[in-house]
Parts: structure tokens; C-alpha cells; sequence
């Protein structure tokens, strides 16, 4: 007789249920539900535990289905005490980063929608634009995501030329600051002109604009200007007036019609279909239109719990000036009450949070919906724009499915010499750039005045793909790396060297490859000497088109990264005892050639691995006379 150990669900056994239910104390914290292979798959928090899980399992309770068909896979219920309602929202949303539950909200990490970081660990914050929202410094902090990148842009552009701070990432001179230091627009960060705690009240009057606070930061410099006015100080009080000046133009045209326009408040609401959620998020603060943020979930819960989730998403990190005293939501929150409490304590102020019904701010929501509404169809449009190109390029390649990866590859080089290679990959027709690769050709025969793009394709494909040419099958089953399709930028010949390479490793078969010739835009197939009859206007031809540029682009780059490096060691590399790695080690301290030409004996010894003998054989290379 056989026994099975499968762990039953806790509603097919009531004893067991009501037992564990018992056991969870009514105190503030988080609870976790596990199915029989002890996954958690889901993950929730509340003011009383004991409460809001008995609820779940309770018959007259009003479940969503989603939560319904959670609830038949509950098979174990853990939970997490903690000692305030704040804790146990802080400890959730980590927790969900953490296991990814299956049946939380998961908002997701789009790339369309652009951050501004402000690098605070740092001695001399940066300002940058950035589409990665990063955790690895705990003092950085980020802003967005915005909806309109070029208008962030523009922000940015106008904030450089508003308040100076550092314009370049690198010092362009090593003993003196550049020509942005003599207009004004560089406080003279490279040579440490001005003091770090100085130049964080620079940087944070920037921030204060991405916090909404701009007319706070409006007021505060006519403070300054009137007070350097009385002062005779003329100079710093018209420099100040134009800082204000172009603050205004900031917020020009960007009025919002409100009755109470001194009151700072968050509107919130979400358009979804059967796949997604495009959620918006309004920031007004003084009656004016401050932000526009966007976030994306999937579609499986409920919209008050979508929400929910991304305001406790976009507040986790929000300094306690960026919170508004009044939130306006569009569909009433599952824990509206904790988020409104732990909000709250963190501003120092009461924060409300409002599902309105009528009048000005019911239309506020509506104007916040419509747009989440235009966003939900142009991400549709796109979606629909590449199944569409996916599929015709299926149907113009008789391919058996639609490619869900596909992969390019291009070669760059000068007649031959710094010969590089790049491989980008296209998923479900956008561009995935954690798998790009570059490849630097190895091939002897392939150097300066010699060059051989038949070879390096052959060689690049061959380094590719060698690890798979033992047992091809079992490398394409389950494999996420394996490609659909392989685009070669070039024709016939191109084509036919990297066909021969991967006929000898027993591959061909396996792996479905063409060419796209740039003159007419032709699409050649192994074995035919003829290219296929299409449209250069095709959405499939376009497609690979933009594979086949995206290819030439990353291949370009790297090319030029690598003759810039060796023209930097070009010089260098004629002192006797300067291996690479001691190079390496000047050009890193440095930053170029010319500053190591101007070095003293002494200056370069300063450098790891360079001693004084050395440094003097440097100094005098330069120095002959």
C-alpha cells in the first residue's frame, strides 16, 4: 500500500484550519500563505492578523475570485508580529521584492518610464537621468518614473542653467577648471573649489524641485534677493533674480483648476485590459501640476489593490516634505486606513485619503483616468505593432512560430584593424540589452590592412555557439539563450561563411539563420542564391532592420572604445618596463596622456607599481632634451 505525504489545503481540513487560525495573534504585523510545495504565494499585512486571515477563509466574505482560488491552495499560514501598522507596511513591501508572490500585485520595472537619481552618497552628488531604478546606496535617491522623458530632459537642462554644479562626469583638465566654471555654470566641483557641504545646498535646492516644493524654493530665494538687495550686494541679488525667474518657467502653463489650491495632494487611477494596468499618478502641489508619474502591474487583482500597491511602492522612499496631505484615489483601498496612519506619522501632519464621488476633485480623477487610458492604448498599439512585425516575419521566413528571441550580429573594424564584433537580441521584438555582447576578433590573419568580415562572422558564430555542438537537442529544450532566429548583417557571403561554421558543428539544423543586405535591404537564405521577394515597408523587413541597426550601432561603439584606448597606449607603449597593467594604472590616475607628459618624476611615483626608477625612465621618454 502506498502513503502519500502531499500536505492537504487547510479548507479540506476544518480542524487543522481552525487550529492554525487560533494560533495568530490580533496584533499589528504580516502573514504569509505557502501552497503544498511550500511556496509563498502570497503575502499580506494588517492591524490585526488574527482578523484579516480568518476573514479569508470565512463563507459570507466577499472574495475576488483570484483570492478565492488563492484560498483553496493555502495548505500553511506563517506571520510576522511586528510592533507598529508602519513596521508591517515596510516589512511587506520588502518581503514581496523579495518572493515575488504569485498572487500579490507585482508592479513592474517598464524601461519606457525614465528616474532622476541625485547621488547623495557620494561627496558631490551627481544628477543624472536614468531608466534603472537601483538600491545599492542606501543615501541615492531616485524620482519618478515620468511619464515624458523629454520634458524631464528639458527640466534638467533648465536646472543646469538655473543653479551651477558640476557639468562634466570627468575633469577636463587636470590642474584648472573648464570654461563652465568661467560662465557660472560650474561652481568648480573638479578642483574642489567650492567645499562639499556647499555644494549639497546647491544640489538640494535642485531637489527640491523634484519634490514638488517649487514655489517653497521660489519663496525662500526672494528671501535671498531681498536681503542681498539691502545689502548693496547687487551682483548676488540679480543672479538670484534670474534663478527665479527661470523657476517660474518651470511651472508656466501648468495650472490646475482647484478650489483650494494651497492644499498639496497625490491623484491616483489606472486604465487596465486583460493583460496590464498602466497606473497614473498626478503630483499637484499649489494648484500646479508638479509630476505625472506612471506604473505598470499585471492585471489579476483587484484596482483598489492595484492602488494600493503602488502607493505604497512610490511613498516607501518618499521623503516626508513629498507626501501631500490629501491623496484622491479612484477605487476605495483594501488598507486605506494603515496607509493613511503610517503617511501620517512619517509628515508630521494628518494625511487623508479620499475615493471622491462628485464635483472638482471627481473631475480631477477622471482627468488622471483619461490619461491612464491614452498610456493603456499607445503600450496596446505597441504591443499589437510588434506581434504584428513578429508575425509577418514568421509568414516571410516560413518559420513554425512566432521568434521569441531573436539575435543579430555585426562586424566593426578600420581596414582590418581594433576588429570587433557585437550580438544583440531582440526579445518578443524589443531590444533586450542585458544580453548584448561584444566579442574583440582573435583571428591572426585579420590585422591592420587585412581584413576578413567572412572570417570574423565564422569566428564569432563559432565562439557563440561551441558550447552547444556536442548535443544540440538537449541545448535547444528549456534553453531561454537559445535564439529563433540569427540575423547577419550582410548577403551572400557573409551568410554562407557563417552557414559553413555551424554546418561543422552539427548545428544548422537546430538553428534558423538569414542575412539582411544593407543596399536594398535584401533578405538572403542558406543555399539560395536569390534573395526572398519582399517589401522594404514590410512590419517583418522593419523589424529586422532594426535589429540589423541596433547591431551596427553596438558594434560601432565598441570599435571606437577600442582605437580610442589604444591610441591612448599608443605612446606608452613605446617606454621600455611599462607593461599593460601599469598603464592601465597611469591612464587610471591620469585620465590621459598629455597629464602624464606633464608630470614630475615625484608625481608619477605616486602611482601603484610605478617606482622612482620608473618614474624617471617615463619622465625623461617625454622629456628627451
Amino acid at each position: 500500500m502506498t502513503i502519500s505525504n502531499q500536505i492537504l489545503p487547510l479548507v479540506k481540513e476544518p480542524e487543522r484550519l481552525e487550529n492554525r487560525l487560533a494560533e495568530i495573534p490580533p496584533e499589528p504585523g504580516v502573514y504569509f500563505m505557502r501552497d503544498s510545495s511550500d511556496r509563498i504565494i502570497y503575502i499580506g499585512k494588517s492591524r490585526k492578523l488574527r482578523s484579516r486571515v480568518r476573514s479569508y477563509f470565512r463563507d459570507g466574505y466577499n472574495k475576488s475570485e483570484r483570492i478565492a482560488t488563492m484560498v483553496k491552495l493555502v495548505t500553511e499560514i506563517e506571520f510576522i508580529v511586528t510592533d507598529t501598522e508602519a513596521e508591517a507596511l515596510a516589512l511587506e513591501a520588502n518581503l514581496i521584492k523579495q518572493h515575488q508572490p504569485y498572487f500579490n500585485v507585482l508592479l513592474k520595472d517598464d524601461k519606457k518610464y525614465p528616474y532622476l537619481c541625485i547621488t547623495w552618497s557620494e561627496d558631490y552628488p551627481r544628477i543624472f537621468i536614468t531608466r534603472k531604478r537601483q538600491f545599492g546606496k542606501e543615501k541615492d535617491k531616485f524620482y519618478g518614473p515620468y511619464t515624458d522623458a523629454g520634458l524631464l530632459r528639458e527640466i534638467v537642462r533648465l536646472c543646469k542653467r538655473i543653479f551651477p554644479q558640476r557639468q562634466r562626469p570627468q575633469p577636463l583638465f587636470k590642474d584648472r577648471p573648464c570654461l563652465n566654471y568661467d560662465l557660472g555654470r560650474c561652481p568648480g566641483v573638479c578642483q574642489q573649489m567650492i567645499s562639499p557641504e556647499e555644494y549639497r545646498k546647491i544640489v538640494q535646492k535642485i531637489a527640491m524641485v523634484f519634490q514638488g516644493r517649487t514655489q517653497e524654493l521660489i519663496d525662500i530665494l526672494t528671501q535671498q534677493m531681498n536681503a542681498a538687495a539691502e545689502n548693496l550686494n547687487f551682483e548676488s541679488a540679480a543672479r538670484i533674480r534670474d534663478q527665479i525667474s527661470g523657476l517660474k518657467s518651470l511651472t508656466a502653463n501648468q495650472k490646475v483648476s482647484l478650489p483650494d489650491d494651497t492644499v498639496s495632494r497625490d491623484a491616483i487611477a489606472l486604465a487596465a485590459n486583460e493583460e496590464y494596468a498602466c497606473i497614473q499618478l498626478f503630483q499637484i502641489r499649489a494648484g500646479q501640476l508638479v509630476g505625472r508619474l506612471a506604473f505598470v502591474a499585471d492585471t489579476h487583482a483587484e484596482p483598489g489593490a492595484i492602488l494600493q500597491r503602488a502607493l505604497e511602492e512610490h511613498y516607501q522612499t518618499a521623503d516626508s516634505v513629498e507626501i501631500p496631505l490629501e491623496i484622491l484615489v479612484q477605487h476605495d483601498l483594501p488598507d486605506s486606513e494603515i496607509l493613511a496612519d503610517v503617511l501620517t506619522q512619517r509628515k508630521g501632519k494628518k494625511v487623508t485619503i479620499l475615493t471622491p464621488l462628485r464635483q472638482t476633485k471627481a473631475e480631477l480623477i477622471e482627468m488622471v483616468e483619461r490619461n491612464a487610458q491614452y498610456e493603456l492604448q499607445r503600450m496596446q498599439k505597441l504591443g499589437d505593432r510588434n506581434d504584428q512585425a513578429m508575425q509577418d516575419l514568421a509568414a516571410i521566413l516560413d518559420l513554425p512560430d512566432v521568434p521569441h528571441r531573436i539575435e543579430g550580429y555585426d562586424i566593426s573594424h578600420i581596414q582590418g584593424s581594433n576588429a570587433v564584433a557585437s550580438q544583440v537580441v531582440f526579445i518578443d521584438g524589443l531590444p533586450a540589452k542585458q544580453h548584448y555582447r561584444h566579442y574583440k576578433i582573435k583571428n591572426p590573419t585579420v590585422t591592420a590592412g587585412h581584413s576578413d568580415d567572412f572570417a570574423s562572422l565564422a569566428e564569432v558564430i563559432g565562439r557563440r555557439f561551441r558550447k552547444y555542438g556536442d548535443d544540440p537537442q538537449l541545448a535547444r529544450l528549456g534553453n531561454p539563450d537559445w535564439p529563433d532566429l540569427i540575423m547577419i548583417d550582410g548577403g551572400k557571403g557573409q551568410l554562407s561563411s557563417v552557414v559553413a561554421v555551424l554546418q561543422e558543428m552539427n548545428l544548422l539544423e537546430d538553428l534558423r539563420v538569414v542575412s539582411l543586405a544593407k543596399q536594398r535591404e535584401e533578405i538572403f537564405l542558406p543555399g539560395e542564391s536569390k534573395p526572398l521577394t519582399t517589401d522594404s515597408e514590410q512590419s517583418g523587413v522593419q523589424l529586422l532592420r532594426r535589429l540589423r541597426d541596433e547591431a551596427h550601432r553596438f558594434a560601432v561603439t565598441f570599435h571606437r572604445q577600442q582605437r580610442s584606448d589604444k591610441l591612448k597606449r599608443s605612446r606608452l607603449d613605446e617606454i621600455p618596463g611599462l607593461g599593460h597593467h601599469r598603464q592601465k594604472q597611469l591612464l587610471g590616475h591620469f585620465r590621459s596622456v598629455d597629464y602624464i607628459r606633464q608630470a614630475a618624476p615625484t608625481q608619477l611615483a605616486e602611482v601603484a607599481g610605478i617606482g622612482p626608477r620608473l618614474a624617471q625612465e617615463i619622465y625623461d621618454y617625454f622629456h628627451p632634451s
